[in-house]
């Protein structure tokens, strides 16, 4: 089996469940529903829709939670897209606060799969955004009052300067804000059980099946290497891994490399001073340093968001620089595992859940913007929904939303939106 078929070397693959060889498909076979693609997305829109009794086929290219899913951040933070108000003139304002709402039930959606199936993945509850600035502080007040107006049943609590090492290790930050709704755990063991699950409730899951060909029509055809799934409605959930499958979607998502270091386990003392109430904790820069524990007491640090399309040479050497800006006092901590891998972002940020045009029983989940751990589960249970026929408006809140095409095609919009992004780091500094 050739390298890139299996999990990349990080702290998840290492400290995983077992991980079950799901077969190749081989053969023909028919489904209600197929679905392309093994990470949340896929995952969680199977799981569904195998509750509501369909016949579901789910096949992966690699493994399960191969991408994204099994190497993300494991920060479960409530909210959906950035900036949701800019598409009231598209959804209307009563359209908009129902966004903000599924954006807090994505979170729930996690809580309750969880305890239902009692999925072992390190499920912790406590996160705190970390004010880099004091007008970073006035927002965070500002959406502070806006989920209390949106009746926000957890806790929250402003900080100031001076209160922030009862949080974090560090003199970097002006004031944060505790969210006790959001939290953070073990995202490939998270992928695997919801596998696990989906499994159980009839759904067929194939792994080593990459999808070569579609044939697009009333019944669509699947086409692997060996084998061709025949199903009425066909699920596109890869994201940032689509590639050229389907151009029209893949134009719309552009992949975007994030990296993570994890450093050897640290004393009790030690992890006690960095995060004293092992929140995850994340900053304010558009290039967001996200950070947290993991169970055996390692900091795993996140961020640097990439568009050039090029990962860094060495990524502990380039991201071991930024830990050490936060947390000085590792410098003489070793750095176990470094890897990374590519999420999905679209020109608006906002999630991209809906129907092509041209083939309306061709259903797609696609461009999370960094907050694809909730928004995935969200987008499984509305693609759910509107399959089955149940609470469609909810799917065409964000189905009716216009996405733009990257322009530059496929190896300009990378170098482009670089640009863009290095325009919003110098005002930042201004």
């Amino acid at each position: 089996m050739i390298a890139s078929a299996r999990h990349t070397a990080s702290y998840y693959a290492a400290s995983s469940l077992p991980q079950p060889d799901y077969p190749a498909l081989a053969g023909e076979v028919v489904a209600d529903v197929c679905v392309v693609g093994g990470g949340f997305s896929g995952l969680n829109t199977a799981l569904e829709l195998a509750e509501r009794g369909f016949s579901v086929v789910l096949l992966e290219a690699r493994k399960i939670g191969w991408g994204a899913s099994g190497r993300n951040g494991g920060q479960l933070i409530r909210g959906v897209g950035h900036g949701l108000d800019q598409f009231a003139n598209v959804v209307g304002t009563e359209g908009v606060r129902q966004m903000k709402l599924m954006g807090l039930e994505a979170v729930e959606i996690v809580r309750q799969r969880v305890e239902r199936f009692q999925i072992d993945c390190d499920l912790t509850w406590g996160y705190c955004d970390l004010a880099n600035k004091p007008r970073d502080l006035q927002g965070l007040a500002a959406d502070a009052e806006e989920l209390h107006d949106l009746g926000y049943r957890h806790e929250l609590r402003l900080l100031q300067a001076g209160e922030m090492r009862s949080v974090i290790g560090s003199d970097r930050y002006v004031g944060g804000m505790i969210d006790m709704g959001s939290g953070h755990l073990h995202p490939l063991n998270l992928a695997l059980g919801e596998a696990a699950v989906a499994q159980q409730l009839g759904a067929r899951l194939f792994e080593q099946s990459q999808v070569l060909r579609i044939d697009y029509g009333p019944e669509v055809k699947v086409h692997t290497a060996q084998g061709c799934v025949r199903a009425k409605t066909l699920v596109l959930g890869c994201n940032a891994y689509l590639n050229g499958l389907n151009p029209h979607l893949s134009g719309k998502v552009l992949p975007a490399g994030s990296y993570i270091i994890a450093t050897e386990p640290l004393s009790p003392a030690q992890a006690a001073e960095l995060l004293p109430q092992n929140m995850a904790v994340c900053d304010q820069w558009v290039t967001v340093d996200y950070f947290r524990l993991s169970a055996d007491r390692r900091l795993l640090f996140g961020g640097a968001c990439h568009y050039s399309g090029r990962d860094p040479q060495d990524i502990g050497a380039y991201m071991r620089p930024k830990m050490l800006k936060v947390f000085p006092q590792l410098a003489e901590v070793k750095i176990d595992y470094q890897w990374g891998g590519m999420i999905g972002i679209g020109a608006n940020r906002l999630p991209q859940i809906g129907r092509l045009a041209d083939h309306p029983n061709v259903y797609f989940a696609q461009a999370y913007a960094g907050h694809g751990l909730n928004a995935t589960h969200l987008a499984g249970k509305l693609l759910a929904e509107a399959i089955s026929g149940q609470h469609r408006g909810r799917f065409d809140l964000f189905a009716q939303v216009p996405h733009i095409t990257f322009p530059g095609g496929k190896h300009l919009r990378s170098p482009l939106l670089a640009l863009g992004m290095l325009w919003h780091r110098m005002k930042e500094l201004l």
